[in-house]
């Protein structure tokens, strides 16, 4: 069992950065390729960025490129996820997940996900 905490979100104005943290417990986490999504109020869930298991890839999705980068920690079982340039529309909760293959976290078919962070951006 893998169990994912995130931290990291709050309260920042347009143009601002955060850094989320995403927290893995058990001995899967360097053989998983971990991802974040979010949702915003009324909205569906978007996909937002993956790793895989060894940072060799990184993809994104077309709201965030350019502005967010994902990054992992194994030694330290930790996700990343810099926000720069912030902008009202990324308002959501935010969410980690982990699966074996990185084409299940680009679709939110994760094993794992964690209990989300909010993260607010006011204009």
């Amino acid at each position: 069992q893998v169990q994912l905490v995130e931290s990291g979100g709050g309260l920042v104005q347009a143009g601002g950065s955060l850094r989320l943290s995403c927290a893995a417990s058990g001995r899967t986490f360097s053989s998983y390729a971990m991802g974040w999504f979010r949702q915003a109020p009324g909205r569906e869930r978007e996909f937002v960025a993956v790793i895989s298991s060894n940072s060799g890839s990184t993809y994104y999705g077309d709201s965030v490129k350019g502005r967010f980068t994902i990054s992992r920690d194994n030694a330290k079982n930790t996700l990343y996820l810099q926000m720069n340039r912030l902008k009202p529309e990324d308002t959501a909760v935010y969410y980690c997940l982990g699966d074996p293959r990185v084409s299940t976290v680009v679709t939110g078919g994760g094993d794992y996900w964690g209990q989300g962070t909010q993260v607010t951006v006011s204009s």
